[in-house]
């Protein structure tokens, strides 16, 4: 990337923070007031940024244009899809993205592999609150408010001797994936089936999805799946940045 542009790019980020005057991008960036006004003179003739009142830059109105015909290409599924494919070959295990939409959880891609059992999941159907590690790494990092939404009337009936069956039980293991960063389904639908899980960011920060690595017990326990966190996190880090999230 070219060093002007890095500059207006790292600009637009400070900007969409809050509005900033000359001498705060001068200082961020590290370079003399002269260059960030030559830069912010750009970036105001484009459109992408606008002078306000008080002298300081914030975000322009062709950028707020530009970003709503944008988001339409922003499908969560489009996004992910290639890097939950290269981690599913590589693993050669099940891989399930799930995002939250309102006050549902619901499957929206199943990246399965060549030969393997079919599992029951199917994508654009709602999760198994209690038993699933994508909704426990989607949940963990809500507020209470929106866990209390999608829990509402949820019944946790008892599939296996693992199942969460009370909703106290569910919010223990919500902060127990909150301080660890991953979940993990422990045979708690199928007694056969396993998995972990990793939460997905949006450009806010906020989680909005999750991927999981699944696989059958006899394949790989739950100790040797946990082996693959590392790339499991390489990978949900990789599709936040796609979506415009930042460390």
């Amino acid at each position: 990337m070219s060093q002007s542009i890095q500059r207006a790019a790292e600009i637009l980020e400070l900007i969409a923070v809050r509005p900033r005057t000359q001498s705060e991008i001068a200082i961020a960036l590290g370079v003399h007031r002269s260059t960030a006004l030559r830069t912010m003179q750009t970036l105001t003739d484009s459109g992408l940024s606008r002078r306000r009142a008080d002298g300081s830059y914030g975000l322009g109105y062709r950028l707020a244009g530009l970003a709503t015909v944008a988001a339409e290409q922003f499908d969560m599924r489009n996004v992910a899809h290639h890097s939950l494919d290269e981690l599913g070959r590589e693993c050669t295990f099940t891989i399930h993205l799930a995002a939250l939409e309102g006050d549902t959880i619901v499957y929206a891609d199943k990246i399965e592999q060549p030969g393997m059992i079919k599992l029951y999941s199917q994508v654009g159907q709602p999760v198994l609150l209690h038993t699933a590690g994508v909704s426990k790494a989607i949940l963990a990092f809500q507020d209470e408010a929106t866990i209390d939404r999608v829990l509402r009337g949820h019944q946790f009936t008892k599939f296996t001797e693992n199942t969460i069956t009370s909703e106290a039980e569910f919010h223990a293991a919500l902060v127990t994936t909150r301080a660890s960063g991953w979940a993990a389904d422990d045979a708690e639908y199928e007694d056969y089936v396993n998995c972990v899980a990793m939460p997905i960011r949006d450009a806010s920060g906020r989680v909005i999805a999750a991927v999981s690595i699944t696989a059958l017990k006899a394949k790989a326990d739950l100790e040797t799946l946990t082996g693959w966190l590392p790339r499991l996190t390489e990978t949900t880090e990789a599709i936040s940045r796609d979506l415009g999230w930042r460390p």
